[in-house]
């Protein structure tokens, strides 16, 4: 094999490489080698096949997959002799026929990180905030605890519910007097006072009876994420079947034993440790963006587009599952696709600007992420969201995602490490902030507040 590289760019590198036939024919000689032991051609025993029989019968599949297993033989020794990591994908080009006795020429071309001048890292200051926990930050997670293990028992009487409680019903739309058949439920729970749906559908099942009916008239949000509904007022018929409540589990020692403490003050000590952890990570986080950006001022560099496109994908994924979460589309903001990738454009490349400083960094200090890391953050990431990681990893390796999140480890990695070696001084804490942000339950209609 001879190649030769070609800079089409501070970030982009193109690569011809010109095979020998001899090693175009060992490729497919492998290739049929590893066939010959499995395939049935009636006449011959398995794995007595023919070689040339083998070739003849299975040509195409062979030549492809020879094809395919010589160029990545190839792509990894070059990047290797180059000493680079592609970024994204490498896209292959190739004129000349994969056959037998013949030269193979081709080309790949890659994005790699660009070459600047590191700034200087080591023994950067920084202010970080003290760590101190607030006894209401320990209620709230302390009444998160009680509400996780609480029982949810039947209210008694015909009272309507209220917020705070569950309201199991079944409901129908009426559109002009007629039956929407997309649009009835039944033996929904309904947890109110918690933006699980529109405000004017939650008072309404607040003015139904326990065991009673009602119906009023209900008009959907234009940007509504079920279009059928979007724009349109129509009739909601509710039953209200039953009004639930929570029945907190009562604070003793025996209820802490149940979560592996030895008592009330175990228990108490644990969510204070807990607190306390939560908001130095939060510390640490803003005293590393300030180290980040500090660093990202003395540098001047080309962004690979590939990185700016991975960006720009992650921050439409999150932006479309935060209007989901409200009952709403991407549709719901009015803009084409490209319109609202210019929208983002700015931050992804800010993000890739980020990630750029951080995998050089890496890159300096000799930082490594193992396959066995990158598959425990994706079995953490499946966890935390319900889905099934061997689908998940699968999907993830064909479309290249477990690449992006090795990256993302190891620009983790890079900022620790420069957090590591900074001179980092404690001061006093400062308010802290909080944006909450609703969250919309699938099955009922939900609030669609404007972006």
């Amino acid at each position: 094999m001879e190649y030769r590289v070609e800079d089409l760019s501070p970030v982009k590198k193109k690569v011809v490489i010109t095979t020998e036939p001899q090693e175009v024919d060992a490729a497919i000689m492998g290739t049929v080698a590893v066939y010959k032991t499995s395939v049935r051609i009636d006449g011959f025993r398995k794995g007595k096949v023919p070689a040339s029989l083998v070739e003849q019968r299975l040509h195409d599949k062979i030549y492809a997959e020879a094809q395919q297993d010589l160029i990545n033989v190839h792509i990894n020794d070059i990047m290797q002799k180059l000493g680079v990591v592609p970024l994204g994908k490498v896209t292959i080009d190739a004129d000349d026929a994969f056959e037998r006795s013949k030269n193979y020429t081709y080309s790949i071309e890659f994005e790699v990180l660009p070459s600047f001048q590191l700034p200087p890292y080591e023994g950067m200051e920084v202010e970080q905030e003290k760590v101190v926990v607030d006894e209401q930050d320990e209620q709230r997670l302390l009444d998160h605890i009680l509400r996780s293990h609480a029982k949810i028992v039947p209210v008694e009487g015909n009272a309507p519910a209220r917020d705070g409680q569950i309201a199991n019903i079944g409901f129908a739309a009426y559109e002009d007097g007629k039956l929407l058949e997309d649009f009835k439920v039944e033996n929904f729970n309904l947890a109110l006072g918690e933006h699980q749906a529109l405000e004017a559908f939650e008072n309404l099942v607040k003015t139904i009876p326990n065991g009673g009916e009602g119906e009023g008239e209900i008009t959907f949000p234009q940007d509504f994420i079920t279009e059928a509904l979007a724009g349109k007022t129509v009739l909601m018929k509710i039953k209200v079947y039953a009004v639930k409540e929570y029945k907190l589990p009562e604070l003793t020692d025996a209820f802490a034993k149940t979560l592996g403490k030895e008592s009330v003050a175990a228990l108490r000590s644990t969510i204070h440790d807990s607190c306390a952890k939560t908001l130095f990570d939060l510390h640490k986080s803003a005293a590393q963006k300030k180290l980040l950006d500090r660093m990202l001022k003395m540098v001047d560099y080309e962004l690979p587009t590939s990185m700016v496109e991975t960006a720009m994908n992650s921050l439409l994924v999150d932006q479309a599952a935060r209007l989901e979460r409200q009952g709403r589309s991407l549709a719901a903001l009015g803009k084409n696709i490209e319109e609202i990738r210019d929208a983002v454009r700015s931050k992804a490349e800010a993000m890739a600007r980020s990630q750029v400083l951080l995998l050089s960094i890496a890159k300096k200090e000799g930082l490594d992420v193992s396959e066995t890391e990158v598959s425990s953050e994706l079995y953490r990431m499946c966890l935390a969201n319900g889905d099934d990681f061997k689908k998940v990893r699968e999907r993830s390796e064909r479309n290249g995602y477990m690449f992006v999140l090795r990256d993302r480890l190891l620009a983790d990695k890079a900022m620790d490490l420069v957090y590591a070696k900074a001179k980092v001084t404690e001061v006093e804490s400062q308010p802290q902030k909080s944006d909450g942000e609703d969250t919309a339950v699938q099955g009922a209609p939900t609030d669609a507040d404007s972006e």
